[in-house]
């Protein structure tokens, strides 16, 4: 061990049937954020690359796109509808996530047995300043994005990234997406994202699984400003019973998410 933190993005894909993805960013005492890309995985695979990766250090928080607290049997989280807030206004949604999804969210699905397995504990805040351990948090890459390009944040402006979603998907998006990711991290300083962009933004054909690859990179750069940077360039949407979120923020999207969490009366901070 030597105090240096591995915060790991994972993509789930939320079931067994498709594999998603995961990557890690390994942040020494020095400063120095080196980028491991990201891998396609399914559960039992993830779990391996945390245990090999994560354990090699004393903290290792994993950023996960994927609802970690679902209580409710039907209709969806409070903590969804504030979300959609955002992402309903830059002109995307958000998947409901309740119980009675199977093979999501009921008592079988995969999910549930790999949070168990993983051991990680879930307290955002401590999570933040905590000197070993290990900690799970819910991201949502969609809503980075909102704040991480201000290109991104307007009435139907959120991009089209999806190649699965062939009648709405933009190339032009793809690669405004990219590069975001790349800009971001060279600001942030992270050794290795930049050079990985400038490969996948040449991708010639896309696929679905270029976008897990691209959103667990994503996962990783919330969990690394959630980490490593001020408390005010975050925000926790929701509450460890109903369901929470992790998400960079800036004063615009700040203010929208406070305002939807007054209107549903879920805490927001």
């Amino acid at each position: 061990m030597n105090n240096t933190i591995a915060i790991i993005g994972f993509d789930s894909a939320w079931a067994n049937n498709a594999p998603g993805a995961i990557c890690a960013l390994v942040a020494s005492p020095a400063g120095v954020v080196d980028f491991k890309p990201p891998e396609l995985v399914h559960f039992d695979e993830a779990l391996a690359f945390i245990e090999k990766e994560g354990g090699l250090y004393d903290l290792c928080l994993i950023a996960v796109d994927q609802p970690t607290i679902v209580p409710n049997m039907i209709g969806c989280r409070p903590v969804d509808r504030v979300a959609a807030s955002v992402i309903s206004f830059i002109g995307g949604g958000v998947q409901p996530a309740n119980r009675s999804r199977q093979g999501l969210f009921d008592d079988d699905a995969p999910f549930w047995r790999f949070k168990s397995r993983v051991k990680a504990r879930e307290d955002p805040e401590q999570s933040r300043s905590a000197g070993s351990g290990r900690f799970i948090i819910e991201v949502f890459p969609a809503l980075a994005l909102a704040t991480f390009n201000s290109a991104f944040f307007g009435r139907l402006r959120g991009p089209k990234y999806n190649p699965a979603n062939k009648r709405k998907f933009r190339p032009d998006d793809w690669i405004a997406v990219v590069e975001t990711v790349g800009r971001h991290a060279q600001l942030a300083g992270i050794i290795g994202i930049e050079a990985w962009a400038k490969e996948t933004k040449s991708i010639s054909s896309f696929r679905k699984a270029d976008q897990d690859r691209l959103d667990a990179v994503l996962c990783a750069l919330v969990g690394y400003q959630w980490r490593m940077k001020p408390r005010e360039n975050s925000i926790m949407v929701g509450d460890l019973t109903s369901g929470y979120m992790i998400a960079p923020t800036n004063l615009a999207t700040r203010e929208r998410l406070q305002k939807a969490a007054a209107k549903h009366n879920v805490a927001c901070a």
